[in-house]
């Protein structure tokens, strides 16, 4: 009797482990979890990815699509940012709550912090111009940031309950405000 070619191994445990993690978190979840989720034996997901973390680090990458920001206005972009980020799916939510509460570990916070400045702020930085635009371009993504703590993490009922155009229209104000205050 043959075994799984190595490849469907490591995809296998790849999978596994996305979705634990995404699930669980990083510190709930188990490397004898991930081999029982892929069929496999622990050794093998140390023998694939040499440590639960560098799997963890393979498996949670969060990207946004920034195309709808670069082609918006800048007078729009505030609103634009909100709608985008609200509109984000399930599993980029997963990713960051995973980083999220994985923080602790010191690669995984380094790659919330990557993240926070490659995702967030350098988009935002590249549409603006001026010798203060790194600053709002960090404050707009603070903001950001703050929306998705109290949507995901916090789980604020009042904010949860709001209408999406509601929390656009308002957040996308603030936003808006940081990226072009009146002069």
């Amino acid at each position: 009797m043959q075994g799984k070619p190595a490849t469907s191994t490591r995809q296998a445990i790849h999978e596994a482990g996305s979705a634990l993690f995404r699930q669980q978190g990083y510190a709930k979840t188990t490397v004898r979890q991930i081999a029982a989720a892929a069929g496999s034996d622990p050794a093998l997901v140390i023998r694939h990815f040499k440590s639960k973390e560098l799997l963890f680090l393979e498996t949670m990458q969060l990207t946004i699509d920034d195309e709808p920001l670069l082609g918006a206005p800048l007078e729009h972009l505030g609103e634009r940012l909100i709608d985008l980020v609200i509109g984000i799916d399930g599993g980029a939510r997963g990713v960051f709550l995973a980083l999220v509460h994985g923080s602790n570990e010191p690669e995984i916070h380094k790659r919330l912090t990557d993240t926070h400045e490659n995702v967030l702020i350098e988009p935002l930085r590249r549409r603006l111009s001026g010798p203060d635009a790194d600053i709002r371009a960090r404050l707009a993504a603070s903001v950001v940031a703050g929306l998705l703590y109290s949507l995901w993490i916090a789980r604020d009922e009042t904010l949860l309950a709001t209408d999406r155009t509601t929390l656009v229209a308002r957040y996308g104000a603030l936003v808006q405000h940081v990226l072009t205050p009146a002069a």
